[in-house]
C-alpha cells in the first residue's frame, strides 16, 4: 500500500537514478564548454530568440568565455546550474579559469561515475576525493614562487600572466600589446582591486591593434555649447540635479492667465530661478559642472557666461567613477556649500575619438585612474574583446594581492595529478582508488588543451607525464609547436587561480555525489 506524499504532478527521482541525472547533466555542461579550453579553442555563437539580448543590441553573441556562455544558456538539470554558479563565482572571484573549472569538475563527476558503476559508495569516493584535494592543493602551494622582491621580474611575471589569459582570447594575435595595457593599468592601483578606476570605452572603426592606454579618465560626452573647450587646474564639480525649468510640483496643478503679460511674469520666475540656482552653483568656485541630468539652453547660456564648461547627461556609471577618481562627491542641492565635496584634477579638455568627440580628464586627485580605448570593427568583436581585457584586468588585480605564481600548459594539473597518485599509495581501502580516479580527471585537463589544438593528445599527455616523474616539474605542453618544453617564464598562471579551480570544481563535484534524491515541485497551473 503506497500513499500519494506530494502534490499531483510533482516527481520524484530516487538513488540510482538521481544521481545518473545529476551527473549526466554537469558532464554535458563540461563538455558544451570544454572546447572551448586553451589558446586553440573554438568560440560560440549565442543567439537570442526576440533578437534583442546580447551585448551588442541585436540578440548576436561571439565568445568563447565560460561565464559568459553558462549564464546566457537556460538549463533545466540542477546539477548543470551548480556548475553555472561555480563557474559566475569564478568569475568574481579570481575573473579567469571559468572554462577550467567546469570542465574539471565535469572531468571528475565522470570519474565518479565508473566508481559508483564499480559499487563504491559515494561517501567514500568523497573521502577519497577530499583527500586527493589535500595533496593536490599541497603540490601547488609546494610548486608556487613569488617574485614581488624583484620588480623587473615580477613585472615580466605579470606579463606572462596577462599573456597566457589573453593567448585563449580573442585579442590573442595582439597579446603582447594588450598584456602592456593591462599591467600597466593594474600597476596604476597600486595594489587595489578596485577596477572601477579603469573605464573601458569601445569604439568600433579601425582595427583592434589601434587600441591604447590613456592616461586619465575619458567621459563619452560633449562639452555644452559656446563654452571653454579646454580648463587648466579644474575644479569639478559631479551633480545629479534638474537644470531644466523648474515646474509646478503639484500633480494635475493648473495655471489659469488673462494676458500674454501674465505668461510672461512666470516665464520669468522660472528663468530667475533657474538663474539663482547657477549662480549658487558658480558661487563654489568651480570651474566645470558635470550634471547626470540634461541641461536646458538657458543654464547652459548661464554657464558660459561665467566662464564654466558644463557637460550634460553623463551616464550613472560614468559620473559615479568619475566622482571617486577625481576625489569628489555627488552633489543634489547646493544650499550648504560647506556640504559638498568638489572634485579636483589638472586639465580637462575635449578629444576627438574615431568620429565622437569626449572629455578627457587628465591628472586626476584619484591618480591611479586611466582609461583603456578599444578599436574593433564589428560590435560583436569589440564586446568580446572587453570581456577579455576585463578578465586579464581582474587576474592581474587578484596577482597582485597574491603575488605567488604557478606554471600552465598542463603542467600544475600534472604535478598535482602525479603527487595525488603518490599519496594514493599510501591510503588502505577503496579511497585510494577514488584518489587515483581523482588524479586521472586532473590528466585530463592537458589531455583537452592538446585535442582542441588537434595534436594527437595520447602521446603528448604521456610524455608529459613522463616529463614530471624524470623530475621535469616545469615541464608542460607547447601548443604551437606540439612538443612538451619547459614552460617557466613562458606560461604562467596565477597561484590563486589555479587554488580557486581545484577547490570550487572539487566541492561542485562533492555536492552533485551527495545528492540521492530530486523532487520537482507540480508546474504552476495556467489560468484560462
Amino acid at each position: 500500500m503506497s500513499a500519494q506524499l506530494f502534490n499531483e504532478g510533482a516527481t520524484q527521482e530516487r538513488a540510482e537514478n538521481a544521481r545518473l541525472s545529476n551527473i549526466i547533466g554537469a558532464i554535458a555542461v563540461g563538455d558544451l564548454v570544454k572546447s572551448t579550453l586553451g589558446p586553440k579553442g573554438m568560440d560560440k555563437i549565442l543567439q537570442s530568440a526576440s533578437g534583442h539580448g546580447g551585448g551588442s543590441g541585436d540578440g548576436l553573441v561571439v565568445t568563447n568565455d565560460g561565464a559568459t556562455i553558462l549564464k546566457s544558456i537556460p538549463l533545466d538539470n540542477a546539477a548543470a546550474k551548480v556548475l553555472v554558479n561555480i563557474s559566475k563565482v569564478q568569475d568574481d572571484e579570481v575573473g579567469d579559469g571559468t572554462t577550467s573549472v567546469c570542465v574539471l569538475a565535469a572531468e571528475i563527476l565522470r570519474q565518479a561515475e565508473q566508481l559508483i558503476d564499480q559499487r563504491i559508495h559515494p561517501q567514500t569516493i568523497i573521502d577519497g576525493f577530499r583527500l586527493a584535494t589535500a595533496s593536490a592543493r599541497a603540490a601547488l602551494e609546494a610548486a608556487a614562487v613569488s617574485h614581488k622582491d624583484d620588480a623587473a621580474q615580477w613585472r615580466e611575471d605579470l606579463l606572462s600572466i596577462a599573456r597566457t589569459t589573453l593567448s585563449s582570447k580573442v585579442l590573442a594575435a595582439d597579446k603582447h600589446k594588450f598584456a602592456e595595457i593591462c599591467v600597466d593599468a593594474v600597476l596604476r592601483l597600486q595594489g587595489s582591486t578596485n577596477l572601477d578606476r579603469i573605464q573601458i570605452i569601445k569604439k568600433t572603426g579601425g582595427k583592434v591593434s589601434d587600441s591604447y592606454l590613456s592616461d586619465g579618465f575619458i567621459l563619452a560626452k560633449k562639452i555644452g555649447v559656446n563654452q571653454p573647450r579646454a580648463v587648466k587646474g579644474a575644479r569639478v564639480l559631479v551633480a545629479n540635479t534638474p537644470m531644466d525649468t523648474d515646474k509646478v510640483k503639484v500633480f494635475g496643478a493648473k495655471v489659469k492667465v488673462s494676458d500674454t503679460a501674465q505668461l510672461a511674469e512666470i516665464e520669468r520666475a522660472e528663468r530667475e530661478k533657474m538663474r539663482a540656482k547657477v549662480q549658487k552653483i558658480a558661487a563654489l568656485g568651480i570651474n566645470v559642472f558635470v550634471n547626470r541630468q540634461l541641461i536646458y539652453n538657458w543654464p547652459e547660456q548661464l554657464f558660459a557666461d561665467a566662464g564654466i564648461m558644463a557637460i550634460e547627461h553623463a551616464d550613472f556609471d560614468g559620473v559615479e567613477r568619475l566622482a571617486l577618481v577625481t576625489g569628489g562627491e555627488i552633489a543634489s542641492s547646493f544650499d550648504a556649500p560647506d556640504l559638498i565635496k568638489l572634485g579636483a584634477c589638472e586639465s580637462v579638455e575635449e578629444i576627438i575619438i574615431g568620429e565622437d568627440r569626449m572629455v578627457k580628464f587628465s591628472g586626476v586627485a584619484g591618480g591611479q585612474a586611466c582609461t583603456i580605448v578599444l578599436r574593433g570593427g564589428t560590435t560583436q568583436m569589440l564586446d568580446e574583446a572587453e570581456r577579455s581585457i576585463h578578465d586579464a584586468l581582474a587576474v592581474l588585480s587578484q596577482a597582485v594581492g597574491e603575488p605567488r605564481i604557478v606554471y600552465g600548459g598542463g603542467c600544475s594539473e600534472m604535478l598535482m595529478s602525479n603527487a595525488v597518485d603518490d599519496a594514493a599509495k599510501t591510503v588502505p581501502g577503496k579511497k585510494s582508488i577514488a584518489m587515483e580516479a581523482f588524479a586521472r580527471a586532473l590528466r585530463q585537463m592537458p589531455t583537452i588543451l592538446a585535442d582542441n589544438a588537434g595534436l594527437d593528445s595520447a602521446d603528448l599527455v604521456a610524455k608529459l607525464r613522463a616529463a614530471h616523474y624524470d623530475g621535469q616539474s616545469t615541464a608542460g605542453l607547447d601548443l604551437f609547436a606540439g612538443a612538451v618544453v619547459d614552460v617557466a617564464g613562458k606560461v604562467t598562471e596565477s597561484f590563486k587561480l589555479k587554488r580557486q579551480v581545484l577547490l570550487s570544481a572539487a566541492e561542485a563535484a562533492e555536492m552533485i555525489l551527495r545528492v540521492d534524491d530530486i523532487i520537482r515541485c507540480a508546474p504552476r497551473q495556467r489560468r484560462h
